[in-house]
C-alpha cells in the first residue's frame, strides 16, 4: 500500500506541474545510438553542403514543432498545447489554443521524440530535420515519410523599446519592416519625435545604411517620400529604439 502511495503522489505531481520543456528521454530503450545519430546529422549537413536557402527558416531554441510520420501519427514524445499569436506585446489579449500539439526544442537544442529518443534540431531546417528524421526512423519503419512543421516561432525575436504604446519583445513570425514594427507596438506615443533607431549586431544587409551596428530611419522623411530605402525588413535580436 505504501508503494501505491508514493506512485499516486508522484503520478499527482506530474499533473500539477505539467510537462517540463527541459525534460529528456531515456535512450536505453531506443534503437538509435548516438553515432548513428552523429552519422545521419551529417549525411543531411553534407547533402545540403550550401546551407539554408535565402528565406529558409532556421529552426531555434523555443520553436515547437509538429513531427509526423506517415501512418503512425504524432511523434511528439511529450506533447505540449500550443497557443496562437505568440508574437503580442504586452498587455494584449489572452492567446488562443490551436488544434494541434507539438515538441518544444529545449535550451539544449534538442527534442524528444518516439522510438528514437532525443534528436538535435536546433540550426537546422524544417526540410533538413525532416531527411535527417526519415534516416533515423528507418531504424523504426519501413521507408518512413516524416512530415515536419514548425508550429509556432519562439526563436526569432525582435524589441521595441522607447516611445511608443507597446513596447516589448515580439516573436519574428513573418516578415516585417520598420514602420510595420512601429505599428504592431501600438504605434508612436504622444511625445515621440518619430526617429527609430535600429540596433543590429554585426549587420550583413543594408551595410551602407548603417553607421557601425545602427541604423537611423526618420519617419517624417518617410512619409515626404524621402529615404525609403532605410525602411528596412527586421531581422532576428534587432533591437528598435523610438525616441
Amino acid at each position: 500500500m505504501a508503494r501505491w502511495g508514493v506512485v499516486l503522489m508522484v503520478v499527482v505531481l506530474l499533473s500539477a506541474l505539467g510537462a517540463d520543456l527541459r525534460a529528456a528521454q531515456s535512450s536505453a530503450d531506443v534503437p538509435v545510438t548516438e553515432a548513428l545519430r552523429q552519422a545521419a546529422r551529417a549525411k543531411v549537413l553534407g547533402a545540403t553542403s550550401s546551407g539554408a536557402a535565402k528565406g529558409e527558416y532556421i529552426i531555434g531554441i523555443g520553436d515547437i514543432l509538429n513531427v509526423q510520420v506517415y501512418g503512425e501519427g504524432d511523434m511528439s514524445a511529450i506533447a505540449i498545447p500550443v497557443t496562437a499569436g505568440g508574437g503580442k506585446g504586452q498587455g494584449q489579449e489572452e492567446e488562443k489554443r490551436l488544434p494541434v500539439g507539438g515538441v518544444q526544442v529545449r535550451i539544449d537544442g534538442r527534442i524528444s521524440l518516439k522510438h528514437i529518443g532525443d534528436v538535435d534540431a536546433s540550426g537546422l531546417t524544417p526540410t533538413q530535420l525532416a531527411d535527417y528524421l526519415k534516416l533515423l526512423y528507418a531504424t523504426v519503419f519501413d521507408n518512413p515519410s516524416i512530415t515536419v512543421v514548425l508550429v509556432q516561432s519562439n526563436s526569432q525575436r525582435y524589441t521595441v523599446m522607447g516611445k511608443v504604446g507597446k513596447p516589448g519583445v515580439f516573436q519574428l513570425e513573418y516578415p516585417i519592416n520598420l514602420v510595420q514594427a512601429v505599428a504592431r507596438s501600438g504605434g508612436f506615443a504622444e511625445w515621440a519625435k518619430n526617429i527609430v533607431t535600429l540596433v543590429r549586431n554585426n549587420p550583413q544587409n543594408h551595410k551602407n545604411l548603417f553607421s557601425g551596428n545602427t541604423l537611423v530611419f526618420d519617419y517624417g522623411d518617410f512619409l515626404e517620400g524621402e529615404n525609403l530605402e532605410r525602411n528596412i525588413t527586421v531581422e532576428p535580436n534587432d533591437i528598435i529604439i523610438v525616441n
